[in-house]
């Protein structure tokens, strides 16, 4: 069975894409950054950043039925890799628990303003 999950970014229309998707047990939360999807507005500061896409992603898993503590797989892209330490505070608040296999890139993103971008994996707790 298959369920898409929209959080109502202009993105997901403009490019066609899903927030997420269940397949079966599985989630796959596509990469998501700090945008308050309410007001489409970001920090421009890496950890305020980092914070907002938590929350984003938080909101996609428990759409799907599941937390930060069924994340199996996690991808962190940066387009700056001098800000991901600022980040670290907040990922271990999200994953310090499960620690994931994880995964940092750096690549450009869409948008100049998104400093981190979070994709996950997650399966549905039993």
């Amino acid at each position: 069975m298959r369920r898409l999950i929209s959080q109502g970014s202009p993105y997901e229309t403009k490019i066609g894409y899903s927030r997420a998707v269940v397949d079966g047990d599985w989630i796959f939360v596509s990469g998501t950054t700090g945008y308050d999807y309410k007001t489409m507005e970001i920090s421009p500061d890496p950890y305020e950043q980092t914070v907002q896409t938590l929350k984003n992603v938080a909101w996609a898993l428990e759409q799907a039925g599941a937390g930060f503590a069924d994340v199996v797989r996690v991808r962190y892209i940066l387009p700056n890799t001098q800000d991901f330490e600022a980040c670290w505070p907040a990922l271990k608040d999200a994953f310090g628990n499960s620690r994931p296999a994880a995964t940092m890139m750096s690549a450009g993103l869409i948008d100049p303003a998104m400093k981190i971008e979070i994709e996950v994996t997650a399966r549905k707790p039993e």
